[in-house]
């Protein structure tokens, strides 16, 4: 399971709006109030006790918001942002920066977006967050989780669903399989 949705901050502080979203798509998905939010040692905001995740983000026009039943993280970036590019060297691992290279000058401002989104995104999910320069991971510019929205780049991570243990002992009708 996966919700997203974003507002327009209108003047809003995007860390209020932020919560305000939170809020309503948790009672939308729960018919509950939200509950309490804590932070992990390092930062990740959580639910205690909730099978439910969340992460937050916000451009300096809107605050994007998705909830999930892994952990999960989303970020976003201003289509009109503008990102030098010696910043392509710093943060892109070689692979990624061998795709980069294979844009056309006029994309690589958007191509770039899109690593970035994803690197963060990617960094809010684990709960590690980013350190130093992010230049270790291995995205492709044509990764089905960005996608654009109200005139942003929009990253969405979910963790791999989690495994179901087999705890069932054999016997012999399966043994048999």
């Amino acid at each position: 399971m996966l919700k997203l949705d974003f507002w327009p901050l209108n003047g809003l502080d995007s860390r209020v709006a932020g919560k305000l979203l939170l809020a309503q798509m948790y009672e939308e998905l729960t018919g509950e109030e939200m509950p309490p939010i804590e932070k992990a040692p390092r930062g990740k905001p959580y639910f205690p006790g909730s099978d439910l995740h969340f992460s937050i983000t916000h451009t300096k026009t809107t605050v994007f918001c998705a909830i999930a039943d892994r952990q999960i993280g989303i970020d976003a970036e201003d289509l009109s942002r503008k990102v030098s590019p010696t910043l392509a060297q710093k943060i892109l691992s070689p692979a990624e920066y061998a795709q980069y290279e294979q844009v056309p000058e006029e994309d690589r401002n958007e191509a770039l977006l899109r690593f970035w989104v994803l690197k963060e995104a990617e960094a809010k999910c684990s709960g590690l967050g980013l350190r130093g320069y992010p230049n270790h991971t291995e995205f492709d510019l044509d990764d089905p989780r960005v996608q654009k929205l109200a005139g942003c780049m929009v990253a969405v991570i979910c963790a791999d669903a989690p495994q179901v243990e087999d705890n069932t002992t054999p016997t012999e009708e399966t043994d048999a399989l």
